[in-house]
């Protein structure tokens, strides 16, 4: 199949994924955008572009004036997974498209904090996180207490505590201490949920799903 061209802005989110989820794609990856990534771009020719992550503290993020211009210069731009969701959420009026569960989630919700999903991860290639987003973690926990593994009044409990924590902070060995602290699972139970944390980084299977459906390809009329 002939693929249109994609200039992918992605880092932490890309961790652990098969090599094999770009074969084809037509995606040049970049690092996480920042402050003038976009501006940098604007002297091509328009083309197609895809923000997934993005920084938060280390640099200015991404910003929004230079996001409309390349809108009005033509440019197609989607967001999704991180920095992207929020951006697509707050700009999808100007033309900026927006891609899977967490971008709804904020195109939901207008006070979802940015939080939710920001991670510390390491500053050069391959990004490894080192940290877990709070939408990761607020998923899981959610799934344990559909399945009555945890009362409402014990998730709540952990989410307090982890929300209150600052974003680097929210390890899955923060995660498992505050599980030990505030519910009485069986060792064996913890560590098999806990194997199972995957299920829920829905940043990454938004981009798999993103990669696999390529939404940006025009549709045969």
């Amino acid at each position: 199949m002939t693929t249109s061209p994609v200039t992918l802005f992605a880092g932490p989110t890309t961790w652990g994924m098969d090599a094999a989820s770009w074969a084809d794609t037509g995606v040049t990856l970049r690092p996480p955008a920042r402050r003038g990534d976009i501006d940098s771009l604007l002297p091509e020719e328009p083309g197609i572009l895809a923000i997934a992550d993005g920084t938060f503290h280390s640099y200015p993020a991404v910003g929004h004036a230079e996001i409309r211009t390349a809108l009005e210069k033509g440019w197609q731009i989607w967001g999704l997974c991180s920095m992207g969701a929020i951006r697509a959420a707050e700009m999808h009026t100007l033309g900026m498209r927006g891609f899977g569960d967490v971008f709804e989630a904020y195109a939901e919700d207008p006070d979802l904090d940015d939080d939710e999903v920001a991670l510390l991860h390491s500053s050069e290639p391959p990004f490894r996180p080192m940290s877990e987003p709070m939408l990761h973690l607020r998923r899981f926990l959610a799934d344990l207490t559909d399945r009555q593994l945890l009362t409402g009044s014990q998730s709540s409990a952990i989410v307090s505590e982890l929300k209150q924590r600052w974003y680097a902070d929210r390890t899955m060995g923060a995660l498992r201490n505050a599980l030990t602290q505030h519910a009485a699972l069986p060792a064996t139970v913890l560590h098999a949920e806990m194997a199972n944390f995957d299920a829920f980084r829905t940043k990454q299977h938004d981009l798999l799903r993103f990669l696999k459906e390529q939404p940006w390809q025009p549709t045969a009329s």
